[in-house]
């Protein structure tokens, strides 16, 4: 009776993983006149580099077929040679059909069903054309530049020029917006009109698409490469914001408002009318308690004179911020929400502790980043 139990469940082991093997199981298949006896090349395509999975024999009928496996939406390249090729977006369980003529394979295509794989080629086809009308535009610029009226002339094509970069940056964008769970949207993400140029420049479309497939292909390799570098855009965005504030005079510095450890909320703000150190420290970073008995000596220095420090903290633990408190004996304001007062770091652009920004009587950034003797030579020249 328990042998034939174990046996029970192993049978039903296999037919549950055999099930799985050819729910993952997809097929590309086709006709390829005028191809007979080459061989076609199957790739599969990363971030940076493509990789040869399988390769068969055309017959004489033009016919092929590949076998694979995937679990996620994934980028194929179906190669006749290194320039003569198509793209391919396969899901688990679809049969791609690929009808064409060995002589116009990578542009002339017909592809069914595969519907990421049809979206693949509808952008690429709409960037082919526009590319086309660009490129007749600057040979007419070149055809023109030399007649009396080219200035005339050349005012009417750099309208077109710029009409036609538009109609395409607001296909590609609304293609993101529309279809942001679609892997194809990472392809859309990423073309452009030249090597230096890309298509969308938003950052909206990339954070829609970024959070929308990150939510559901975490493991994708393009998923990975969208979000990390979606995440690095916001930042750099950020950044900018921040020497915006800094090199426009005048402009007051983004206000902080946590709770110190009696739990009062301090605004940043609220310290108008002196000079503040904006300081951001850890009590588990030994840099940031390195630092703090200069702030001491600074701070006792002059806070008669008008100086003040808002320090904030990065860390998780109250027990350890309470105790570095203490221990350095910190008597200015202090504050930290034990969560990594991520809004304040975000906000001012921290990427390492420690670091400060000095702030002067109407709250204007006036110095990032003073250290050691840069930060006493600064105050010496305020102060004394």
């Amino acid at each position: 009776m328990v042998k034939f139990r174990w046996i029970t469940i192993i049978v039903g082991l296999v037919v549950i993983f055999s099930g799985c093997k050819k729910d993952n199981q997809f097929a590309i298949s086709g006709k390829i006149t005028n191809a007979g006896d080459k061989t076609i090349y199957l790739e599969q395509l990363f971030v940076s580099n493509s990789t040869p999975i399988d390769s068969v024999k055309i017959n004489s009928k033009g016919e092929f077929k590949f076998k694979h496996q995937t679990s996620i939406p994934t980028f194929y390249l179906l190669k006749l040679s290194d320039i003569n090729f198509v793209t391919l977006l396969v899901d688990s369980a679809e049969n791609v059909n690929i009808s064409a003529d060995v002589i116009n394979f990578s542009s002339g295509y017909l592809v069914e069903g595969s519907p990421g794989s049809e979206m693949v080629q509808q952008l690429n086809e709409k960037l082919h054309t526009t590319k086309q009308k660009l490129d007749s535009i600057r040979s007419l610029n070149i055809l023109y530049e030399n007649r009396n009226n080219y200035a005339q002339l050349k005012e009417g094509l750099d309208t077109e020029y710029a009409k036609i970069v538009q109609t395409q940056v607001d296909y590609s964008t609304n293609f993101v917006l529309n279809n942001p769970f679609s892997m194809a949207s990472v392809l859309a993400l990423y073309q452009r009109f030249d090597p230096e140029t890309y298509v969308i420049t938003d950052i909206q479309p990339l954070k829609v698409a970024a959070s929308a497939l990150h939510s559901i292909y975490p493991g994708s390799d393009h998923v990975q490469a969208l979000y990390a570098n979606t995440l690095q855009l916001m930042q750099n965005e950020r950044a900018a914001k921040l020497q915006q504030i800094i090199e426009n005079e005048g402009s007051n510095s983004p206000d902080i408002v946590l709770p110190d450890p009696e739990g009062k909320d301090i605004p940043l703000s609220s310290l108008r009318g002196k000079y503040v150190l904006l300081h951001f420290w850890s009590a588990k970073d030994e840099a940031s308690r390195i630092v703090n008995p200069v702030l001491k000596e600074l701070y006792r220095k002059y806070k008669s004179k008008g100086f003040e420090i808002y320090q904030v903290s990065v860390d998780k633990e109250r027990f350890e911020w309470i105790d570095a408190i203490d221990k350095d004996q910190l008597t200015w304001v202090n504050v930290g929400d034990m969560e990594g007062s991520i809004n304040a770091v975000n906000v001012y652009n921290i990427k390492q502790i420690p670091s400060n920004y000095l702030l002067d009587k109407e709250g204007v950034i006036i110095a990032k980043n003073l250290k050691g003797p840069s930060l006493t030579k600064k105050l010496a020249n305020i102060f004394d």
